[in-house]
């Protein structure tokens, strides 16, 4: 049941043309039980102070009706957790319902992203508005429902062809398929996770406000996790052009700081994870690496004593027929300055009989092997031979469920801390350029659900161009468990045969 009637809903509405500050608190349920908003009196504060930001430049474009109201360009990073697409959310709600005709056009990194997070959110404020009943939601789009549109255009005379919100995918292949957007009503482009959308689409996205719309508003939103890029240059060579504002997360209302003491703790105050995920500052690297350039070289560069006693431990990647190579590679303590053996188009038998080969010569101290897809028909050869080898799933549950997304996250965490006392090899060659070009490929991101971290994918990598990664993975495989040192328990490590029974034919399916 509305509070108000439908005319009376329309004027009080209709009078927050320029003020979504004022309109965000009229629209939706703030403190109403019942509701998603039940313990929240009001927005963040950094989401009031935005809104009224928007407010008093639109005011004042009202105040000066003989000028074209300028654009108002905002730029905003933070950390992780903040209400950015919340934010977002309200911008484009605001617009549907105050600037009749409108356009907005939403993006965002990824189609997936834009899909379940951002046009999702979307949804979400739609369903709580007090004039959801105005709209409709779809994937991809808020429109105004069919008896609004006849109302519009019978006593308004506004076409609702290009009236509504999309969501807009984006290619950098095709970035004309992006263009096209205009409205001389109202024009709103929001980009969220606006640090990994490609620069044509910026270039493409300053032509949707070639019209002299009563209203244009361009509000980009996204943690900074490139040191490149139009988002980053918005608060560095085009400042002058933004507005920006950058959000610590431990200043926002309604958080659990603890997550964000553990990041620290965890990575280090001056880490660019800490920088990223809990400051909203831009990160030294020159890209969101979860292993940064600088610490690859350090390594290379480091001479530390070698520990013989420590466990010699052998990774080994299997690579699938047509893609890379299979990678066998070495870490003995702090030591990793050993030779990779890489292997090419090889059936598993014969895979299996080149490890074999090479646990007969080296005699490793614990052997893990790739054991996912193809990789499962070669542990189970090696076991067949006698080999006592442990199979490693990287998409398995980690040791520390609260901490990493999974096993393949947990692996590489403990060999990103590994680097920082540990030895590489320090000769220019093709193998050791594939080593870096490995280790410092993958990005990195936190769940949403459980802040855990979480490795870029393989086929995400892939999809960017990202060659070589058999090499990270291969070394990565060393870290699945601790190894007993061998002075330390008889020659049947019990580690080793506890950790084989964790192996499941049925995880391969």
């Amino acid at each position: 049941m509305l509070k108000y009637g439908e005319q009376d809903l329309v004027n009080r509405i209709l009078s927050f043309k320029y003020d979504p500050l004022s309109f965000v608190y009229f629209a939706f349920p703030w403190g109403r039980s019942g509701t998603p908003l039940a313990h929240w009196k009001r927005p963040r504060q950094w989401q009031i102070d935005e809104l009224a930001l928007i407010r008093d430049h639109f005011t004042q474009s009202k105040r000066d009706e003989d000028k074209v109201p300028p654009v108002y360009y905002c730029s905003i990073s933070s950390g992780r957790g903040t209400g950015k697409t919340a934010f977002l959310a309200m911008l484009n709600y605001w617009m549907m319902s105050c600037w009749w005709g409108g356009t907005g056009i939403c993006t965002a990194n990824t189609e997936l992203q834009l899909k379940t997070r951002t046009m999702a959110e979307l949804g979400k404020w739609h369903a709580m508005a007090i004039n959801s009943h105005w709209f409709v939601k779809s994937t991809l789009s808020l429109q105004p429902a069919s008896w609004f549109s006849k109302l519009l255009l019978e006593q308004r005379q506004i076409s609702s062809d290009l009236y509504g919100v999309t969501g807009q995918p984006w290619s950098e292949e095709n970035p004309d398929a992006f263009a096209g957007a205009h409205s001389t009503h109202a024009m709103l482009l929001s980009i969220d996770e606006a640090s990994g959308v490609a620069d044509t689409i910026w270039r493409i996205g300053e032509g949707f406000f070639t019209d002299l719309a009563g209203m244009r508003l361009w509000v980009n939103i996204s943690n900074g996790r490139r040191k490149e890029g139009r988002f980053f240059e918005c608060f560095h060579r085009d400042k002058a052009f933004w507005h920006t504002r950058i959000i610590d997360s431990r200043t926002v209302e309604g958080l659990d700081y603890a997550v964000y003491d553990r990041i620290i703790e965890e990575y280090g105050e001056d880490s660019d994870v800490a920088r990223v995920e809990v400051y909203g500052l831009f990160p030294l690297s020159d890209v969101d690496q979860f292993i940064p350039q600088s610490l690859i070289a350090d390594a290379m560069a480091r001479t530390v004593p070698e520990d013989l006693g420590a466990p010699l431990l052998m990774g080994v990647d299997v690579a699938r027929f047509g893609e890379n190579e299979s990678v066998i590679r070495y870490r003995q303590g702090n030591n990793g300055r050993f030779k990779s053996l890489r292997f090419r188009n090889l059936t598993t038998t014969q895979l299996a009989n080149k490890i074999a080969t090479e646990i007969d010569r080296k005699a490793p101290d614990g052997v893990f092997v790739d054991a996912v897809g193809v990789g499962a028909g070669v542990v189970d050869y090696l076991r067949l031979l006698g080999y006592s080898v442990v199979a490693v799933n990287a998409g398995t549950m980690p040791d520390n469920r609260e901490k990493y997304y999974n096993k393949r996250a947990e692996m590489w965490d403990k060999m990103r801390k590994w680097l920082e006392t540990a030895m590489l090899p320090a000769e220019h060659s093709a193998d050791v350029t594939m080593l870096t070009s490995a280790l410092t490929a993958p990005t990195y991101d936190f769940d949403d659900n459980k802040s855990r971290l979480r490795l870029e994918s393989k086929r995400k990598m892939r999809a960017r161009g990202v060659t070589h990664l058999d090499d990270g993975d291969a070394l990565s495989h060393t870290f699945y468990m601790e190894v007993a040192r061998p002075e330390w328990g008889d020659e049947d490590n019990p580690n080793l045969k506890s950790a084989i029974t964790e192996y499941d034919e049925f995880n391969h399916v």
